[in-house]
C-alpha cells in the first residue's frame, strides 16, 4: 500500500499561514496532480509530504504509516525537482546509482536497478555520458531514473517540465504517463499548467490560497466545476465569464450578447439579481449578422482557430472555430451556443448554481 492521506494539514511560517487545514486522500497507484496559480501552496504541500517542510498541525500518512514527524529518508518517497540537480562530474549511470551507493547497497544490486531504470526510460545509450552531453529532456529522464532506482512508495514531481521547451514538454508528458502505466506507483505531480494536469492526472487537486477548491477527475472538473475559479482554471482557453441579470423565472439577460435572454432550468436567485454566465470557447460558434458583437482578431492554429470578440459591455469572448469560415476583423457576428452547456454562478460568492 502506498496511498497518501493528509488530515487537516496546516503550514505556518511564523505568523503567516500558507496551508489551511487540507484534507486529502490519494489512493494507492493513483496519479494525482496539484494544480493552481503561483503562490497557491502546491509546492509547499508537496514538500510537506516529502518532509522537506515541517507540518505545523495535522497529520500525513503514507502507506498507512503516520510520517508527520518522520525524516524525509524514512518516508519512502523520491522527489524529482524542477532543476535536474545532477552531478556534472558523474556519468548518467553514476548519477542514477549514487543514492543507492551512499546507503551501502551492494554494487551488483545497484547495477541491476540502474539498468532496469535505464530500460524503462530508454537511457541505455547514454549511461556512460555526462550531463553536459545530454539534452534537457534526457537530463530530466536521468533525474527521474535516479528516483526510480530508490524504489520509493511514492514519487513526487515538483514542476519537472518547467525548464523544457514546448516540444520537449509534450515528449516528457508522454514519458511520465508511460512510466506511471509501467511501474504503477503512486505519483504526486505539481504544476501550474492545467494542460499537464488534464493530460496526466487520474485525480486533480485545484488549490488557491493554500486551500483546496475542488478535487476530482479531469473531465469531472471540466464538466462540473464547483465555482468560477475552477471553471476558469480548468480548460484551455479558459471559460468566458459574462455579467448577467435574472430577468424572469428561469431567464437570465446577458448585456454582452445584446441583451439576449438565456433560458435555463437551473434554480436562480430573485428577479434583477446579478449572476455570472459561463460559456466555454469550445461550446460556442459565430455567424455573420447585425449585432453589437464584433470580431477583433482571429488566431489561427492550424486545425482550429480562436475568434476574439468585442462586446458592447467591453467583456471579451473567445470562440473556438473549427474549419476556416472567412469572417474578417471588424465584422458583426451573432454568438451561437447550446443552452444546455451554459454555466451559471452566484455573483456574490462565485459558487456554481445547480
Amino acid at each position: 500500500m502506498s496511498g497518501v492521506t493528509l488530515s487537516k494539514a496546516i503550514k505556518r511560517f511564523g505568523d503567516l499561514q500558507v496551508i489551511h487545514g487540507v484534507d486529502l486522500e490519494i489512493e494507492d497507484g493513483e496519479f494525482c496532480v496539484f494544480v493552481g496559480p503561483s503562490g497557491c501552496g502546491k509546492s509547499t504541500l508537496l514538500r510537506m509530504i516529502a518532509g522537506l517542510e515541517e507540518t505545523t498541525e495535522g497529520h500525513i500518512s503514507i502507506g498507512g504509516r503516520d510520517v508527520t514527524r518522520a525524516d524525509p529518508a524514512e518516508r519512502g518517497v523520491a522527489m524529482v525537482f524542477q532543476t535536474y540537480a545532477l552531478y556534472p562530474h558523474m556519468t548518467v549511470e553514476e548519477n542514477m546509482g549514487f543514492g543507492l551507493k551512499m546507503t551501502g547497497t551492494p554494487k551488483a544490486e545497484v547495477k541491476e536497478k540502474v539498468t532496469r531504470a535505464a530500460e524503462i526510460l530508454q537511457l541505455q545509450p547514454y549511461l556512460k555520458r555526462k550531463p553536459k552531453a545530454l539534452s534537457g529532456g534526457q537530463r530530466q529522464r536521468v533525474a527521474i531514473g535516479r528516483a526510480i532506482t530508490r524504489g520509493p512508495e511514492v514519487f513526487l514531481f515538483d514542476e519537472p517540465l518547467s525548464n523544457l521547451d514546448a516540444e520537449l514538454r509534450v515528449e516528457m508528458r508522454v514519458e511520465i504517463a508511460r512510466l506511471h502505466k509501467e511501474i504503477g506507483a503512486t505519483m504526486i505531480y505539481v504544476t501550474h499548467d492545467q494542460v499537464e494536469a488534464m493530460t496526466l492526472a487520474d485525480k486533480i487537486v485545484v488549490l488557491r490560497g493554500g486551500r483546496v477548491e475542488q478535487v476530482g477527475r479531469p473531465m469531472q472538473l471540466y464538466q462540473n466545476p464547483d465555482n468560477v475559479f475552477v471553471a476558469g482554471f480548468i480548460g484551455s482557453p479558459g471559460m468566458n465569464f459574462l455579467r448577467g441579470t435574472v430577468s424572469g423565472p428561469g431567464k437570465v439577460r446577458v448585456p454582452a450578447l445584446g441583451d439576449q435572454e438565456i433560458k435555463t432550468g437551473v434554480p436562480l436567485p430573485d428577479m434583477n439579481t446579478a449572476v455570472i454566465v459561463g460559456l466555454r470557447p469550445q461550446d460556442l460558434g459565430v455567424h455573420q449578422a447585425a449585432s453589437p458583437v464584433t470580431v477583433e482578431l482571429r488566431e489561427r492554429l492550424g486545425g482550429v482557430a480562436y475568434d476574439y470578440l468585442n462586446t458592447p459591455t467591453g467583456e471579451r469572448i473567445i470562440v473556438e472555430i473549427k474549419g476556416d469560415e472567412p469572417i474578417a476583423a471588424g465584422a458583426e457576428v451573432a454568438v451561437d451556443f447550446d443552452r444546455e452547456r451554459v454555466f451559471f454562478f452566484d455573483a456574490e460568492n462565485n459558487r456554481r448554481l445547480r
